[in-house]
């Protein structure tokens, strides 16, 4: 069935899990309150894309059961998709977050392959691109975000061959070993293997997704190049993902942000030493090993509060998942172990939060820790690291960061560190707090002028550039024709699967 959400059809349509705007309640209670930007470096970096374009945003409101006509809403044109209870229930904390997190996480949790959860994924997804294809122009230009929606790229070509088609996997892709565990690995392979060119955040899950299109479907690849059945190539390349930068050095520079950063030492009764995680509460950030290698450093009498506090910020995440709230409490469990054997009265040796935060006191938060501590277990790219950075226009600050986040392979002056290895996160975290301050200056320089450089915007110009080279590379195959003016594979792939 065709949907036909307004007659002008669009050049661009981002699809993406969320809806790029988020209600808010009236103040007074009444009425239906407004819609509101949603946080995130994703809505930064795309709203301004699609409505410089006349775009379509298509997502799912964020409420089960919530039916919307599609509205306008910031500038924005906004298409919902209605999920049901059950839909949410099984699509989304199911298949998407019970199987493919877990999974493409290399594991860090267990996965759970239920065949109810994999149909619901299939029909979602099916959702989401009848809703894309009723709002595309001809020849549209589609960008498809994230893991919860790789069948829709060849759903999409399949009805609509007209379309140019980008997907961007924000999280890491598994190697085969781990991959080829699920059920549906030829189906989501071939969902992807729809699009026209599928970015990803490291050379080497770009590799991985190469060998896993091999296995699965038979294709020939040379290099970033997959030969498709139907005679189109596809090209996958990584394409790092970035923050707002110059918005977040803004904010940081802001009097009312640099008071506050102040405020925040002196509540911490002024020690010489802030240390600072901050992370979604998730099994795969690496939060337990943190405080166990904190809690031993203090044991060990090698830093001592009040003169050193970590401050651990946890954002709620999933709570009504069993596995989410093992794991929150664990961590509180910790947390409090530590705290009862190192605390003074009035002064805890660490302060956890679990809960979200504003943009501005995350950014005096930043301002505020003479170290962070970024180590998750696996990650795609992980933005805190990249906002911290972006927020010490002071240059002071010593980043710790896991290598196994995807910002590793750019931020290479932090302090990188095997979150696994306890020994090492110890060492990691001493050598941090001693670092010289000309030293700690010379690698925040460093850093700084990588994020400022290949912030958010270059990011999202990049994956559209090269996603149009390569559509027209294949639209003059197709017609018999030469490559466009300019084409030139290295410029269109991005970085080659396997590189940095």
């Amino acid at each position: 069935m065709r949907l036909d959400p307004r007659s002008d059809e669009s050049p661009v349509v981002v699809v993406a899990n969320r809806l790029p705007v988020d209600r808010v309640p009236a103040e007074d209670g009444g009425g239906e309150g407004e819609w509101r930007q949603s946080p995130g470096g994703l809505v930064a970096a795309l709203e301004p894309v699609v409505r410089s374009s006349g775009g379509t945003w298509v997502g799912w409101p964020g409420a089960p059961g919530v039916e919307l006509e599609p509205f306008e809403a910031r500038g924005l044109h906004v298409v919902p998709v209605v999920l049901s209870a059950e839909e949410v229930a099984d699509y989304y904390e199911g298949f998407a977050n019970g199987t493919l997190w877990p999974l493409y996480h290399d594991v860090t949790g267990e996965p759970v392959f239920e065949r109810r959860w994999w149909d619901a994924y299939r029909r979602v997804n099916r959702r989401f691109a009848d809703a894309a294809d009723a709002a595309c122009a001809r020849g549209a230009t589609v960008w498809v975000q994230d893991y919860q929606l790789q069948l829709v790229p060849a759903m999409l070509r399949q009805r609509r061959p007209d379309l140019r088609i980008g997907f961007f996997d924000h999280i890491p892709f598994p190697g085969w070993e781990i991959y080829s565990r699920l059920p549906w690995r030829r189906e989501v392979v071939e969902g992807l293997l729809g699009a026209d060119l599928v970015g990803f955040q490291r050379g080497a899950d770009a590799a991985n997704f190469l060998r896993a299109a091999r296995s699965t479907s038979g294709v020939v690849t040379r290099g970033s190049v997959i030969e498709c059945a139907d005679g189109r190539q596809l090209r996958a390349a990584s394409f790092p993902i970035s923050v707002d930068a110059v918005t977040l050095d803004e904010l940081a520079r802001r009097p009312e942000t640099r008071r506050r950063a102040a405020e925040l030492r002196a509540e911490l009764g002024d020690p010489e030493t802030v240390v600072l995680g901050v992370d979604r509460l998730d099994y795969t950030k690496g939060i337990l090993q943190r405080l166990r290698a904190y809690g031993e450093l203090l044991d060990a009498g090698q830093l001592a509060p009040p003169a050193t506090v970590l401050v651990q910020v946890a954002s709620p995440s999933r709570e009504r998942v069993e596995e989410y709230q093992r794991l929150r409490n664990e961590v509180e469990v910790t947390v409090g172990r530590i705290n009862g054997d190192h605390s003074a009265l009035g002064r805890p040796a660490v302060h956890y939060l679990h809960k979200t935060f504003p943009k501005e006191e995350m950014a005096a938060l930043y301002l505020a820790a003479d170290v962070a501590l970024v180590t998750p277990l696996r990650d795609g790219m992980n933005l805190v690291a990249k906002e911290y950075v972006a927020c010490r226009h002071d240059e002071r600050g010593v980043l710790v960061l896991s290598e196994f986040a995807g910002a590793a392979d750019e931020l290479r002056q932090a302090i990188l560190v095997n979150p696994w290895d306890v020994d090492g996160m110890e060492e990691a975290i001493l050598r941090a707090v001693s670092l010289r301050p000309a030293e700690a200056a010379r690698r925040m320089r460093a850093m700084r002028r990588r994020v400022s450089e290949f912030d958010v915007h270059h990011w999202a110009n990049a994956f559209l550039g090269a996603l149009a080279m390569v559509a027209e590379a294949r639209e003059a195959q197709r017609r018999g024709g030469e490559r466009p003016p300019g084409f030139s594979p290295g410029r269109a792939l991005g970085r080659p699967a396997g590189g940095r």
